[in-house]
């Protein structure tokens, strides 16, 4: 597991550079934003962690086609499928891998793009926590995606149509958490700890739906 978990790291640096160019993806997508809206400090500021929401989700799309489409092109799922180890936990570190690979990069480059968006400190540090959690949750999602669409040649459109509908509660909660931070009225704890649970139901059914749907594409 720990030789996969590498592999997969070294595949994701490798392959068309994918924490790269979801990061770059991440920062063009907020730094649009001002320029739509315009020079107000005080706009930008409350709509920060919605923005730099929006454009994690976005990028965290790019690049789901490919977990296990690699994988299927050198023959290395066909391996997969037959070893003793229970495929679940073989996508389980899959998405892990994944998730370091190409979302926790988001997770850090979040507080660059926060102060890009006039936020406070507290804003940017609470919107960097939702992000380290509710992001591994749109990975666990994207493997069904994934999984679904791996015998496609070009699922990628199709992985993110399936998954979009799903993540909208990751974002909604994560973005809800972010701003009670900020607000006093608003509790904090209540949505970031959906937030979490959000996480962990997916976390069991993510690789639970992908290990399925990757036998069914095998028959």
């Amino acid at each position: 597991m720990a030789a996969l978990l590498l592999r997969d790291l070294k595949l994701s640096v490798r392959a068309g550079g994918g924490a790269l160019i979801g990061v770059l993806f991440f920062i063009t997508v907020v730094a649009v934003i001002p320029f739509g809206v315009g020079p107000d400090l005080n706009l930008l500021s409350r709509i920060g962690p919605a923005i730099v929401w929006i454009g994690a989700l976005l990028s965290a799309l790019l690049g789901l086609d490919r977990m296990f489409q690699t994988d299927r092109e050198d023959g290395s799922l066909d391996l997969m499928l037959m070893q003793e180890h229970p495929l679940v936990l073989t996508v389980l570190v899959k998405c892990l891998a994944h998730w370091i690979g190409n979302g926790l990069p988001l997770v850090i480059a979040s507080p660059l793009l926060g102060l890009f968006m006039n936020m406070d400190e507290v804003a940017i540090g609470a919107t960097m926590l939702t992000l380290l959690v509710g992001t591994p949750a749109l990975t666990f999602i994207g493997a069904v995606g994934a999984a679904v669409a791996v015998t496609l040649p070009r699922g990628g459109l199709l992985v993110s149509i399936l998954v979009l509908p799903l993540a909208v509660p990751v974002l909604i909660f994560g973005v809800s958490a972010s701003y009670a931070a900020v607000e006093d009225p608003a509790p904090f704890l209540p949505p970031f700890l959906i937030l979490v649970a959000i996480t962990m139901f997916f976390a069991v059914l993510g690789p639970l739906g992908a290990a399925l749907a990757l036998r069914n594409a095998d028959d």
